[in-house]
């Protein structure tokens, strides 16, 4: 962890909305000189900040127009167990997150895929098929994306 201070946390912003941003770009819209502003880059980075830069790709765009969240109960419990479907679903292609839980589901999944019937394909050949130790497993289609963003809420940063 290191400590952010405003240009960085800036900086986060403007890479966070737009990662193909030259330094160049950045630094004069923050009134920076280019060598200072690439080094704070290089700092955040370094620190693991930034972990990589990626193209967000529109899944409509591409035909993957269903949406499901999943919550899974695992049918044994412990570690084993536990770290054999963490290993199992993160080979998953389908699988863009996972999350332990608290409450009353021991995971959730977010899965996307092109439509219901290729849904249908991954519960059964993939999922039910591969992964151990499923107890029960809920689905939870999506209907309407009322909002996804990749951007982190640093205004609390500054």
């Amino acid at each position: 962890m290191i400590d952010l201070d405003k240009i960085d946390t800036k900086i986060l912003q403007l890479l966070q909305k737009d990662a193909s941003r030259s330094t160049t770009d950045i630094a004069e819209h923050l009134s920076l000189s280019q060598s200072p502003c690439w080094r704070r880059i290089k700092r955040l980075q370094d620190a693991g900040l930034i972990r990589k830069t990626v193209s967000l790709i529109d899944r409509e765009a591409i035909g993957m127009d269903l949406v499901a969240f999943i919550t899974i109960n695992l049918s044994q419990a412990g570690r084993k167990s536990m770290a054999s479907f963490e290993t199992e679903v993160s080979s998953l292609e389908e699988v863009m997150e996972c999350y332990t839980m608290t409450g009353a589901w021991d995971y959730m999944l977010k899965i996307v895929v092109k439509d219901i019937r290729q849904y249908e394909t991954f519960i059964r050949d993939q999922l039910l098929a591969k992964v151990p130790n499923i107890g029960e497993i809920h689905s939870h289609i999506a209907v309407t994306e009322i909002k996804n963003t990749t951007q982190l809420p640093l205004k609390s940063q500054l």
